[in-house]
């Protein structure tokens, strides 16, 4: 069953089995023990630092194992913030950060903190001016990812670095996506990583704090992990992680096999668009990951067509607000302000086979039409010169309007669809609904359909979302 979705998990890297089930029978006992098996595993573990160091780009000395890519994000937001109180509260980060680093800045307002979110265009990409402009004294830590965990676009992290240089602020990098295709580069102060996303075992994240940062763990330590990590090293685990970040970096195929899987992706991107009818494909094109795609399909169910490709034997992801549980959009999709309905992200993992790719683009038009259709999607077609005129005559002045109140994506956008094909030219549909959702898809269906977006006010428990129709 072709895997397609690396990006929230590779899998095991064969290099990481072999190191795992070595390192289970030699790395057991207590690093921190003077005796035989316990120097054996110290010794076990200090490999296994300079060889993930060696691959950030940082010291030994300046690395940390922590249980988790999302504990080392939230260790490093709050051990630099706390070091830096005196210079200021304020933490810069951009507006489609992780949501660990969302929950590290709740975390911080709560506290007494403030935060400014930066925004970003409709790739995804913050722009290095805009960086530059927030910057102010009472800034006391920058938050940017290197790479977007849902659209791939890559930021512009050397600019920013240098700008936060320039400031004298600290810039924590998320480099979970990016790590295992090459090093970060730029002056970055702290970097964060989890080794489930380049072929390591679930449970290992890192923390780089280069020298010079000033920083304050917080929360109870110990003696482990320079106090940045508390509790006993998972040494076999810490272990297959170095041993897989490291194969891939120097293995003299990775960069090969990079080019290709951007290859592969580059199809995907091409051949979607033009498969699948009404599809938007998002992210940046050019500066972007090699092995991740995300496009969005209009009028479809999200979930519905996860399982439709499950059913079909792929495994794809989605940042559509109905695959989650508390039915919001997803903040990335919403922050580049382009469609999220029908959202499908397919992150290719390394050796993926061409001929899986080519089966999955058999497959998609298929799966979005079945969805459609039992969503009761409107054929698109031009109207006839009389059902023009009798739309015209049965349109009232104020235009139609439309209760889609208590209704989930992409269902109000579909009964827009239907309804504006009632209005005449210049006429409006006014669409009432509750869904978060709808406030972004409506606007992103009025472009993908050239109508005109009047706006929205409050309605009620929901809103009330104005177009005008203009063909």
């Amino acid at each position: 069953m072709p895997y397609f979705d690396a990006a929230s998990a590779a899998p095991l890297h064969p290099v990481a089995r072999e190191a795992l089930l070595a390192s289970l029978d030699e790395g057991w006992a207590d690093p921190a023990r003077l005796y035989r098996e316990g120097r054996r595993a110290r010794l076990l573990l200090d490999a296994a630092r300079e060889a993930a160091a060696e691959a950030v780009g940082c010291r030994p000395d300046e690395l940390v194992f922590t249980p988790s890519g999302t504990r080392a994000v939230h260790t490093g937001v709050a051990g630099a913030l706390a070091a830096r109180r005196r210079a200021g509260r304020r933490l810069l980060h951009s507006a489609v950060e992780h949501s660990s680093v969302l929950h590290a800045a709740e975390a911080h307002k709560a506290a007494g903190g403030s935060c400014a979110e930066l925004p970003v265009d409709r790739t995804g990409r913050v722009a290095a001016g805009d960086v530059a402009a927030a910057l102010g004294p009472d800034t006391a830590l920058v938050c940017l990812q290197s790479a977007n965990h849902e659209v791939g676009t890559a930021q512009p992290v050397e600019e920013v670095a240098a700008l936060c240089q320039e400031a004298g602020v600290p810039l924590l990098v998320d480099a979970a996506q990016s790590l295992p295709w090459g090093p970060v580069p730029g002056g970055w102060s702290l970097l964060a990583a989890s080794a489930h996303k380049w072929g390591g075992p679930p449970g290992v994240g890192l923390l780089a704090v280069r020298k010079g940062t000033r920083f304050a763990p917080q929360g109870p330590g110990d003696e482990r992990e320079s106090g940045r990590s508390p509790g006993f090293e998972n040494i076999p685990a810490v272990v297959a992680a170095a041993a897989s970040l490291r194969a891939l970096r120097t293995g003299p195929e990775t960069a090969d096999e990079a080019a290709r899987l951007r290859r592969l992706v580059d199809r995907i991107r091409t051949r979607v668009a033009e498969l699948v009818p009404d599809v938007e494909v998002v992210g940046d094109p050019v500066h972007r990951l090699p092995h991740l795609v995300t496009f969005s399909c209009l009028y479809v169910d999200g979930e519905a067509l996860l399982h439709e490709l499950d059913r079909a034997g792929f495994s794809v992801s989605s940042g559509s607000s109905c695959t989650s549980s508390t039915l919001t959009p997803s903040h990335v999709l919403r922050a580049m302000g382009v469609l999220s309905e029908g959202n499908v992200r397919v992150s290719l993992p390394y050796g993926t086979p061409e001929a899986e790719v080519e089966r999955f683009l058999e497959v998609l038009p298929e799966a979005v039409r079945s969805v459609r259709e039992r969503l009761g999607v409107p054929v698109a077609g031009r109207e006839t010169a009389a059902e023009s005129k009798a739309a015209t005559a049965a349109a009232e002045p104020a235009g139609l309007v439309v209760d889609s109140l208590g209704k989930r994506c992409p269902l109000p956008v579909i009964e827009l669809a239907k309804a504006i094909q009632e209005v005449p030219v210049g006429g409006t549909v006014t669409v009432l609904a509750d869904d978060e959702a709808a406030r972004q898809d409506i606007a992103a269906w009025c472009t993908m359909r050239d109508q005109e977006y009047v706006g929205e006010r409050a309605a009620g428990r929901g809103a009330a979302y104005v177009v005008r129709r203009r063909a």
